[in-house]
Order: C-alpha cells, then structure tokens, then sequence
C-alpha cells in the first residue's frame, strides 16, 4: 500500500466519522458520502472510492467505531452484499 492510498484511507475514516457526527444519534450515511466528501473532483471520479469507503467502514467496524446495516440491521461486514448503510455503534 503506498503513502497515498493510506492517506486516502484515513482521509475515508475520518469523513465517515464526521459525517456521522453532524448527523443525529440514528443516523446513517452511505459509503458514497464519504467517497465524495473525500474526492476532490468536480465529477465522478468519487466512484473510485466506493471500495474504499467500504473497507474503511470495515476498519472501523472492528475498531468498534460504527455498524454496517442492510434493511436496518445489523450485519457482518464480510457477509454484506449489495448497498450497505453505516452507523454510529450502538
């Protein structure tokens, strides 16, 4: 992994907590609002970072930061296919 893509990673992390943040209790947000607030274009190269985004939210999860949803429940990161939400852990 190179010095960039690890600043993109953090850069991703800490969008995701700030989202989070700005946002009530319940709240959830989808990776590609971190993926846009992080990428600095005007179009959409942010769908780059979806992937990303999703491993960030990962990283977090085990940090035990935030929970990845699908149908607003709770599920394993490894097992989420298809659109994930992410919340703050309850």
């Amino acid at each position: 992994m190179t010095y960039g893509e690890r600043q993109t990673d953090r850069r991703l992390e800490r969008a995701i907590l700030e989202l989070l943040e700005r946002r009530g209790p319940s709240a959830t947000i989808c990776p590609s609002d971190a993926a846009r607030a992080v990428y600095e274009g005007d179009d959409d190269g942010w769908r780059a970072l979806m992937e990303p985004a999703r491993r960030a939210a990962r990283r977090l999860v085990a940090a035990g930061e935030v929970d990845i949803t699908q149908g607003g429940r709770p599920v394993d990161p490894a097992q989420a296919r298809g659109p994930i939400r992410i919340r703050r852990a309850r």
